[in-house]
């Protein structure tokens, strides 16, 4: 019988990279999805017909427990969340409920239902904010910069909690960006490959930005997915910094990514200080030396590797 695995944000970039990699696997593949929301499911169009999709909410712990009752999953990947940072500063309860105690609820409901599911939380470099040292790695101090990153420190500890306190299989990412030609138009990657796509093919002239000097340890979401499956497949759980281990400023994104379409950013990009964040983090750069060793896991796609794949997808999407 095919290992069953529940996936909270299937729609989400990361979601679907990782559905499609363990469908590949022969995984009978479940995802959460909220009812009441106008999901977008283009991310998993060409998969959705090899995946199940269920009703639940990461606000409705009853709703959780009902889709582990139905799916029976031997691992759970919690994805969902309200990811972007800047959306966090105007919605910060919102983003507290779905980011911080949403991992509780299901983490609770794993140990009412079945405490032999294998979990992953999905942490991130926000949590490390204003950097107590560089590089970060899993014994870095935190030092949260949004609400986005703090509360996604709480979903990290209570993780640590429930693993320690229960014994349950859980495990979590902490996750440096991962960009991908699937990212959404609000994060800034995408925000220049879609802009140079437009300003190539005549539909705009300029591409307003913040800060250029913001740096990144910028990775391919599709080999980011890959280290979450090898956490829940290791007799014992632990907590792993994924990352590229190198650090490019947005400057340095428009300079390849302009160049990738044969234009020169300088004559594109405009300041704007409207995208300009109340509290900025430092310089995140991550350690990736352990999930390289216990993991065996490695980068396959280089930042500009990665810029030029997603300038060439949003091209290519504008001509058809």
């Amino acid at each position: 019988m095919a290992t069953r695995a529940l996936i909270t944000g299937i729609t989400g970039q990361d979601g679907s990279y990782l559905a499609e990699l363990l469908l590949d696997k022969g995984y009978e593949v479940f995802g959460l999805v909220r009812r009441s929301s106008s999901e977008n499911f283009e991310r998993i169009a060409q998969i959705q017909d090899r995946i199940t999709l269920l009703s639940g909410d990461l606000m409705d712990e009853v709703s959780l427990i009902n889709v582990l009752r139905e799916s029976r999953p031997r691992e759970v990947y919690n994805l969902a969340a309200q990811s972007f940072v800047q959306t966090s500063w105007s919605q910060p309860v919102l983003t507290s409920e779905t980011t911080a105690l949403g991992v509780t609820r299901m983490l609770d409901a794993i140990r009412i239902v079945d405490p032999e599911i294998r979990f992953y939380q999905a942490s991130s470099s926000e949590m490390f904010g204003r950097v107590r040292a560089i590089p970060q790695s899993e014994t870095t101090e935190f030092y949260p910069r949004s609400p986005y990153g703090v509360a996604k420190v709480y979903g990290h500890w209570i993780t640590v909690n429930y693993r320690e306190s229960y014994q349950l299989h859980a495990s979590s990412g902490i996750l440096f960006n991962h960009e991908s030609p699937r990212r959404g138009l609000e994060f800034v990657t995408r925000k220049v490959t879609n802009g140079v796509a437009r300003i190539k093919e005549g539909h705009s002239k300029e591409l307003r930005l913040g800060n250029l000097d913001a740096q990144r340890d910028w990775g391919f979401a599709g080999d980011y997915v890959k280290a979450m499956w090898a956490m829940l497949q290791r007799d014992e759980p632990d907590d792993f910094v994924i990352a590229t281990g190198e650090t490019h400023s947005v400057r340095e994104l428009c300079e390849v990514a302009f160049a990738a379409a044969g234009l020169n950013w300088e004559n594109h990009v405009t300041i704007d200080s409207a995208f300009l964040r109340p509290a900025e983090v430092d310089l995140l750069v991550g350690d990736p030396s352990k999930a390289q060793e216990v993991l065996g896991w490695k980068c396959d796609v280089d930042f500009y590797g990665l810029i030029e794949m997603m300038v060439a997808a949003d091209l290519d999407a504008l001509r058809s």
